[in-house]
């Protein structure tokens, strides 16, 4: 293992811990009552276990609690970082951003005070790890990320007229997704073209406007995140 794989590694321990084993009670219970919520004890603790486990090395202990305190301290304060209408609607982007940086600095740091000893072997190529991880960003983190781009440029449509809607196009956009990447990793992008064309033509024919246009934006994010991500991890050998 050498430090990129470390590094991909515990990119994938953050997907795992921030957005597949999180659910929205806890991400609201944080975000409502920071450092006095029950689940911000929690969260640390799968933080610091899913670090722990994907660096595969017994020292990297005092690493991955540097890392559960990050965010510990960080989503212990966000209840007040979000009672700035100012910071509301761009906070879920920068706080991404800095767990990345924190991260990766970790990751380095320890690779230049210690050796890397990992107790087992994977066999696995960077290449590989990276797939691994574009195929678990595709799902919740992209629903989480448009969900968030739709709230930062104020877009939304009737939940109550709608709620079929918003629940379906979670399912209907992981699995665009993942066929979109996995399309492109294999360089078959006349038939992601195909399924793009399919999938407006289909929703053109809605009359209601504002909720054709929500889907469109939805699909045009969706697409446009998978085909980025294919296309850079195949640039990525």
């Amino acid at each position: 293992m050498d430090v990129y794989q470390l590094l991909i590694f515990q990119l994938i321990a953050h997907i795992l811990a921030d957005f597949i084993f999180q659910s929205p009670k806890v991400a609201e219970s944080k975000n409502e009552n920071g450092f006095k919520s029950k689940y911000l004890y929690l969260h640390a603790f799968i933080v610091f276990l899913t670090s722990f486990i994907l660096s595969f090395q017994w020292l990297f202990v005092i690493a991955s609690i540097s890392i559960a305190l990050s965010h510990f301290l960080l989503d212990g304060f966000k209840q007040h970082i979000l009672q700035s209408k100012s910071m509301r609607s761009v906070w879920f982007f920068v706080d991404q951003i800095l767990h990345l940086l924190i991260i990766t600095a970790v990751v380095f740091l320890f690779n230049h005070y210690f050796y890397l000893k990992p107790i087992i072997t994977h066999g696995l190529s960077n290449h590989q790890l990276l797939i691994m991880l574009a195929y678990l960003l595709v799902l919740k983190p992209t629903n989480v990320v448009i969900k968030e781009i739709f709230n930062l440029y104020h877009i939304s449509i009737s939940i109550k007229d709608n709620e079929e809607l918003l629940n379906a196009g979670k399912l209907i956009g992981n699995i665009e997704r993942v066929l979109t990447l996995t399309l492109v990793l294999l360089n078959q992008y006349e038939i992601v073209g195909f399924i793009f064309a399919a999938k407006s033509i289909l929703r053109f024919k809605d009359s209601d406007t504002s909720r054709t246009e929500y889907v469109l934006i939805g699909t045009l994010l969706s697409f446009g995140i998978a085909i980025l991500l294919g296309i850079g991890i195949s640039l990525i050998k």
